[in-house]
């Protein structure tokens, strides 16, 4: 008996340091100013003490700390994210997409001209697609903190024109800074950007100068198209219902990962859960585990060729062939 008592009371204490842990968290980035800090403290003191009624018997302190969180929990679940916010300009339309037959037409495109990350010109316009002039999937992965992080850009190239390209980023207000640690409390709403390569590559290889590096994926035009549609259904969905950004679970990978999930049955590979899902600049090993990309070339020579950071930047953001340039050397998804 003393044995459950102590492996309850050691569950139970785990978690409740987990809940004082999210709560503190909630209150310290979801409040503001001195409001934020003595209600995250005063939070992080009700747990503990619950913790120690725990231990010593004293079962009103659990318990009023349980009615707290029970209460933070309710004003946690009543945040709903908007889409009329005061957006910082580059993410303040969301791209919708109409499709008849095999046409999809692109409104709300972002094209913008950037010379600096903080000096551009704005440009929003509406393309149409071709379904069947669709000939892959090109992956893109920005890096700006090491290799273990980085930003995902998916591409789909077209026989006609140049590739459509979608990020999937935090839709920040004008003055907002981002946090990752803030980005687990419902702080960011979450937006997609439709966009040509010059825009969404160029942003990051010219004006930012990241470490970007292409992968093009092992998919035939059929399976392109597929994940295209899904893309378009949840472009679509997000327009009319806005949604939550969370640095776990509701990402620019994870999302990515979830799309091509809801089509991998027609797919030649499955999509077991992995850890380089989250940590999105191992994501290459993954993908090559999985015959997403050349598995005939060692990795190390995958990644080498993948870099065109340096090679972008001598092309012009202007030039109408930056798209095939970029690519040269740069294997392609099958053998």
């Amino acid at each position: 008996m003393a044995i459950l008592i102590f492996a309850f009371r050691f569950v139970a204490t785990l978690v409740l340091l987990g809940a004082t842990a999210w709560g503190s968290g909630l209150l310290l980035f979801r409040l503001t100013g001195m409001t934020a800090q003595v209600a995250a403290v005063g939070f992080g003191v009700a747990g503990l003490a619950g913790v120690i009624g725990l231990w010593t018997g004293a079962a009103r302190l659990p318990l009023s700390f349980a009615v707290v969180f029970i209460g933070l929990l309710g004003w946690w679940s009543g945040l709903m994210p908007s889409h009329q916010r005061a957006w910082i300009p580059e993410l303040a339309r969301l791209p919708s997409i109409a499709r008849e037959g095999e046409m999809l037409t692109v409104s709300n495109l972002r094209n913008f001209n950037w010379r600096t990350e903080s000096d551009y010109d704005e440009r929003w316009e509406t393309r149409r697609y071709d379904l069947t002039k669709i000939e892959g999937i090109d992956l893109f992965l920005s890096y700006w903190s090491g290799e273990a992080i980085a930003h995902l850009l998916v591409s789909f190239p077209f026989a006609d024109q140049p590739p459509l390209t979608f990020s999937i980023e935090v839709r920040r207000e004008q003055g907002e800074e981002w946090s990752a640690l803030a980005g687990f409390f419902r702080s960011y709403e979450m937006a997609y950007v439709a966009a040509p390569e010059r825009d969404l590559v160029g942003l990051r290889s010219h004006a930012r100068k990241e470490d970007v590096r292409l992968f093009r994926i092992a998919a035939t035009p059929a399976q392109a198209r597929d994940v295209l549609l899904a893309y378009v259904a949840d472009v679509n969905e997000l327009a009319a219902r806005p949604r939550w950004y969370n640095t776990l679970t509701t990402n620019c990978t994870t999302v990515v990962y979830t799309l091509v999930g809801s089509v991998a049955p027609a797919w030649k590979f499955s999509l077991p859960l992995d850890p380089r899902v989250l940590l999105s600049g191992l994501l290459p090993g993954y993908l090559q585990r999985i015959g997403a990309v050349r598995t005939d070339i060692p990795l190390d020579e995958l990644v080498r060729r993948a870099r065109i950071g340096e090679r972008a930047r001598a092309v012009s953001l202007d030039d109408p062939d930056f798209s095939a340039k970029i690519r040269e050397g740069v294997p392609a998804g099958r053998p």
